[in-house]
């Protein structure tokens, strides 16, 4: 045997042995939120995610109109074998019509979802008119073919969290109603998640920085839509006993915004998610859903961030719905979870995330 065939026999069998070893297993991911669009995209289109299936609640929309959306945004993007499973119609104890009242002793929110009978002057985007909760509105990218699953959101989470023990990620980017049903529903439930990043609450708003989003935080610096929306399963959810938090809040997403630029850079490549960005993501916002999403596939977005105590308060006078922080090992030592707070994001470099998959 020759020389050089004594070293290529060895290294044809490492290149055998190499082949032969496992992929490096996927992180499995369930997506709960109340509507679909980018954030959603993002995570099915990590290469390292697996998303297992996408639990809706009401929240921007109605439960039935946002299942509908998603359902119709993944036969778009050819990805029918993702479970899309239909959760709670209502928070716990919140309604429209105590949040009307509230607001008649408190002041307007500046965001209620689903129960907005009248659109800010900001909001630009294409968002149907007031409807009741069982009506599922004109839709421009068309009514889907897909069929929801059967089951119920919590029991979903329950099931697949005991089927994965230990190994799936929940990102939370709706009203937490559904979390919280699952929690009670299985009070192992939390404790056997790997993770659950949430993008929702405000801490420290920029005062300065007074545009349109902010404003609304500026005067009312604590009170969030997908936290104030349901105040009681936020604190179901923060109590359950999850091994590790982080939260995505309102302030560092307002230093970012979808640009018709940035919206055409994530729809170059002309595929399906990029066609799908292309024809129905709205200019004009920030990158909320966005952020969180990014967080989890790609925690070096994070430029800063800051561990605190967080709970909120559910007591039905002005401050209802609002966040209550204190520094680790300050709090009242009632229950309340240590979190990873996101203070800043390393923009460019959450937005070539958001290019990148959104691209594939």
């Amino acid at each position: 045997m020759s020389m050089q065939h004594r070293f290529l026999l060895p290294l044809s069998l490492l290149a055998g042995a190499l082949a032969a070893l496992p992929a490096a297993a996927k992180e499995k991911v369930i997506i709960d939120q109340d509507g679909g669009g980018a954030s959603v995209l993002m995570v099915v289109e990590d290469p390292n995610s697996e998303v297992l299936g996408i639990t809706e609640v009401t929240g921007d929309t109605y439960v039935k109109e946002s299942v509908a959306r998603v359902l119709r945004m993944l036969e778009l993007v050819g990805r029918p074998d993702i479970p899309v499973v239909p959760g709670a119609t209502y928070p716990l104890v919140n309604t429209e019509e105590e949040t009307r009242r509230w607001e008649a002793l408190y002041g307007k929110l500046a965001w209620k979802g689903a129960w907005m009978d009248k659109l800010p002057d900001y909001d630009k985007t294409n968002v149907p008119a007031y409807h009741a909760p069982d009506v599922i509105p004109h839709l421009d990218e068309g009514m889907p073919t897909l069929k929801a699953s059967d089951e119920i959101a919590a029991a979903f989470l329950v099931r697949k969290v005991r089927e994965f023990p230990g190994q799936i990620s929940i990102l939370a980017m709706g009203p937490f109603t559904n979390l919280a049903l699952a929690c009670r529903l299985d009070e192992s439930f939390a404790a056997h998640c790997k993770q659950l990043v949430i993008m929702g609450g405000s801490f420290n708003p920029r005062a300065e920085k007074e545009d349109v989003f902010t404003l609304q935080f500026i005067h009312s610096p604590r009170v969030e839509f997908n936290c104030r929306f349901d105040p009681e399963a936020v604190k179901i959810m923060l109590h359950a006993g999850w091994k590790k938090i982080t939260v995505v809040p309102f302030d560092p997403c307002v230093e970012t915004l979808t640009t018709p630029d940035l919206i055409k850079r994530a729809s170059s490549s002309g595929s399906p998610s990029a066609r799908y960005t292309a024809a129905y993501c709205r200019p004009g916002f920030p990158l909320w859903d966005e952020g969180a999403a990014a967080v989890l596939v790609d925690p070096s977005v994070v430029r800063a961030s800051s561990q605190l105590l967080m709970d909120i308060d559910i007591n039905h006078g002005a401050d209802y719905g609002a966040i209550l922080s204190w520094p680790v090992g300050r709090g009242p030592g009632l229950g309340e979870p240590e979190v990873t707070v996101v203070r800043a994001f390393d923009v460019p470099k959450l937005e070539k995330v958001y290019c990148d998959l959104l691209n594939r």
